[in-house]
């Protein structure tokens, strides 16, 4: 009689330990974003502007499990947008960006999680640009990878 609560918390070890090491890392998540990016900048190479938005968007879409699904976030996302950057018209610099915030993240699930994540990006972008103010062309270009840890 001992031993079944052993028995049963080493199973759910096991079984949590397998599940565990079946979900995929953040690391993996993006490099499967970046090889589906690439595989759509690939089939928009071509197209400028709205035609290569608007194609970029399909292609993503066209390579999750759900495409419809894909697209009608996408197009609520876009609305949200737009209804945020109306909202916040007329306004400049951290003001337009702390605003923009503020109304995308009030249709949120979880507003303040939400708004925590922006500030912390917002705190990150600030700290990009300082660090690469007075640079232009491939120098500026070359900074931006540097500071956001990309290749």
């Amino acid at each position: 009689m001992r031993v079944l609560p052993s028995l049963i918390g080493a199973l759910l070890a096991a079984a949590a330990a397998s599940l565990h090491a079946q979900a995929p890392s953040a690391d993996e998540a993006r490099e499967k974003l970046r090889a589906e990016r690439a595989q759509a900048e690939k089939a928009c190479q071509g197209q400028q502007g709205a035609q290569h938005r608007d194609c970029m968007l399909r292609e993503m879409c066209a390579q999750q499990k759900d495409p419809k699904a894909c697209e009608e976030r996408v197009a609520k996302m876009k609305d949200a947008a737009r209804s945020a950057r109306a909202a916040c018209e007329g306004k400049r610099g951290a003001e337009h960006d702390e605003c923009m915030m503020k109304q995308m993240c009030a249709q949120a699930k979880d507003a303040a999680r939400c708004e925590a994540e922006g500030r912390a990006r917002l705190a990150r972008r600030e700290k990009i640009r300082e660090a690469c103010k007075d640079m232009r062309g491939e120098e500026l270009r070359a900074c931006l990878r540097e500071q956001r840890g990309e290749k």
